[in-house]
């Protein structure tokens, strides 16, 4: 397994991210549904990595910088037929070196609440990330769960 950068371009990328914003929609509450469409995403300001392996498109993820010294977690979809391979694991990991190698000191994210965002909700507690407030224009929410942790230089 290899992550690299993506491109949007790349149809399986489009595929598992139009995946990933129709189940984050219909898992959502009208309103509390943030994940950035394919549109959101093509922005050259919020790179895509991939996780390959010999089956294919693994997962993807986007890091999105908030500031110098704040990055995003966008778009975190690993494909079905890689579940419970340690994807999320590897593509959290190097998101977050990516985002120290910027020089953000901090990394955050948003999610939801409930049985299809269980799995993701434990992988982010288990990798050091605690809950904290509503951030970058998101409207806090009793479903919506937001994260930081802390980055090194």
């Amino acid at each position: 397994m290899a992550v690299g950068i993506a491109s949007i371009a790349e149809p399986d990328v489009r595929a598992l991210l139009s995946l990933h914003q129709r189940r984050m929609f219909d898992a959502s509450p009208p309103g509390t549904s943030f994940a950035l469409d394919l549109e959101g995403l093509s922005d050259a300001g919020i790179p895509i990595f991939a996780l390959r392996g010999d089956d294919g498109l693994l997962g993807v993820c986007a890091l999105k910088a908030l500031s110098a010294h704040e990055g995003e977690i966008k778009a975190m979809r690993t494909a079905d037929h890689a579940l419970r391979r340690g994807v999320g694991q590897a593509l959290l990991d190097h998101v977050a070196r990516t985002a120290a190698g910027r020089g953000y000191r901090r990394l955050l994210l948003e999610t939801g609440t409930g049985p299809v965002f269980e799995a993701a909700n434990r992988l982010y507690m288990r990798n050091g990330f605690a809950r904290c407030g509503a951030f970058g224009g998101y409207t806090p929410s009793a479903f919506n769960i937001f994260y930081e942790r802390s980055l090194r230089p």
